[in-house]
């Protein structure tokens, strides 16, 4: 099992750059910005081409958790070189590796929580796999298919709908809470609580 010392390495998965910032891609992005806001950090540059905050999350106590939170700033599909460098760099196992990201398969705003499995031809899971291997966690964060014949990369690369900004806040709020409940108290008890 894994050095109880070692930090969490929690990761939101999206794209760099204003322009992508609103995008159904990059939600792992604003679930990421929350839980900085709660650990009350910043995020930072670091050397492995990504942004982190480094902290503590959950409650006082023995689940009070050393996290790095990361936002890779390569793009999406080459995600998995910033996480492998923040991994060595900060001598995390990877059964503490935890992937927040956008899911077709699965409805909005439906959030469902793994640990390992495929890449479900999801980019950034892909690279992340090739680089460390599959038995990390996942935070799955449904989006749906895209309507009618859409292309799947136009459709997680525009915004969430006016309709879906509606519970936008509402979703990310409940993936953000999904994540310290993952870290805090176990994969188990955040499948029960969270997984819809």
């Amino acid at each position: 099992m894994s050095d109880d010392t070692a930090p969490w390495l929690i990761v939101g998965l999206g794209n760099p750059g204003a322009e992508y910032a609103g995008n159904r891609h990059n939600i792992g992005f604003m679930v990421a910005d929350l839980l900085a806001d709660r650990m009350r950090g910043k995020f930072k540059a670091h050397k492995a081409r990504a942004q982190v905050v480094e902290g503590r999350m959950g409650p006082p106590g023995p689940a009070n958790r050393r996290v790095v939170l990361a936002k890779p700033m390569s793009f999406m599909n080459l995600s998995g070189g910033p996480v492998t460098a923040l991994r060595d760099f900060y001598k995390v196992p990877l059964e503490r590796i935890v992937a927040i990201h956008d899911e077709l398969d699965i409805d909005y705003p439906t959030l469902r929580l793994k640990l390992g499995g495929g890449d479900n031809g999801h980019n950034g899971l892909k690279s992340m796999t090739k680089s460390m291997g599959p038995d990390y966690h996942r935070v799955r964060c449904g989006i749906g298919r895209p309507p009618g014949r859409m292309q799947v990369a136009d459709f997680v690369l525009k915004d969430f709908s006016s309709t879906e900004r509606k519970e936008l806040d509402w979703f990310v709020d409940r993936t953000a809470d999904a994540v310290e409940c993952l870290i805090a108290e176990g994969l188990e008890r955040a499948q029960s609580s969270y997984n819809s």
